[in-house]
């Protein structure tokens, strides 16, 4: 039986149920793990700081894959790996992005900058705010982004563009693919894409930091709910979709568990975990013998 040595659960849909809560349960699950000698990180589109918030609330000081795995570190200053869009890029395609009618939010692991133009009635709330945003993470608003950045250059982790129409969104998804071949864009649904570095994914995050550790993929654990979720499910030792997950996820894992909702990740845990002995104990018998 393969001795698991690194776990990498992602946040939304996967760690926390529908209202945003942990459950108590899952806290318990992540001590146990750890009992077991297990190295254990978050891998997630959020930024930085807020999912270093939820690891504290977990008693992990782990290395934590986040921005969709642009930024690897255990604190600010000191990130182990980070693969931003570079400050020209930046501002290139916000240059491009402000001819169509769309919410564009610049993300970066210290702060989040958007523009305040709205294509539909609350859509700035709902798209662009979320729950990983609070008060110690600074979001900013102005009128142009583009003369913002011309007296203040960012190198963004991730680009988030929202429009109003589909065919909008596909002519200007079909403007940055011809024009930046050193991005990624990834759709979310028909009215909004997300740009990244070439590269860019929670996949290469989740081989970075295992290269790091020196643990080999197949000795890794991956859970998430998501689509792209998907590479990291696929490439890890053990993938694990969550019951809440769309069919694709799914149809990519090794095994499916309960839903967010059902402490999915608390009963996974349990029943793979449980027969698994620490490094430092096998390593005794072995020597022993």
């Amino acid at each position: 039986m393969t001795a698991y040595r690194l776990l990498a659960l992602n946040i939304d849909g996967t760690l926390l149920r529908s209202n945003g809560r942990l459950q108590p349960s899952t806290k318990e699950a992540i001590e146990f793990v750890k009992g077991k000698e297990v190295y254990v990180t978050l891998v997630t589109n959020r930024h930085f700081q807020s999912a270093r918030k939820l690891a504290k609330a977990l008693k992990l000081d782990s290395l934590l894959v986040t921005h969709g795995g642009a930024f690897i570190s255990e604190n600010l200053d000191k990130p182990l790996f980070e693969k931003r869009i570079s400050e020209e890029t930046t501002f290139n395609l916000v240059q491009v992005l402000e001819n169509f009618n769309c919410n564009i939010r610049l993300t970066h692991e210290r702060f989040s900058i958007g523009n305040r133009k709205k294509v539909s009635p609350n859509l700035l709330s709902k798209s662009i705010l979320n729950t990983s945003d609070s008060m110690f993470y600074p979001v900013q608003f102005v009128d142009s982004l583009g003369d913002t950045l011309r007296d203040e250059p960012v190198s963004a982790t991730r680009i988030d563009v929202h429009f109003k129409h589909e065919d909008e969104k596909q002519e200007a998804e079909t403007v940055v693919k011809e024009a930046f071949d050193m991005v990624d864009i990834r759709s979310h649904s028909s009215t909004s894409f997300d740009i990244v570095r070439k590269g860019v994914s929670k996949e290469n995050g989740l081989r970075a930091l295992a290269s790091h550790l020196n643990i080999p993929l197949d000795q890794t654990v991956a859970i998430g709910d998501a689509e792209d979720d998907i590479g990291m499910i696929s490439s890890a030792g053990l993938g694990v979709a969550m019951w809440n997950a769309p069919f694709e996820v799914k149809r990519a894992a090794d095994w499916v568990t309960r839903s967010n909702n059902q402490q999915g990740v608390d009963y996974m845990v349990k029943e793979h975990f449980r027969k698994q002995q620490r490094q430092d104990f096998l390593r005794k018998i072995k020597i022993d013998q």
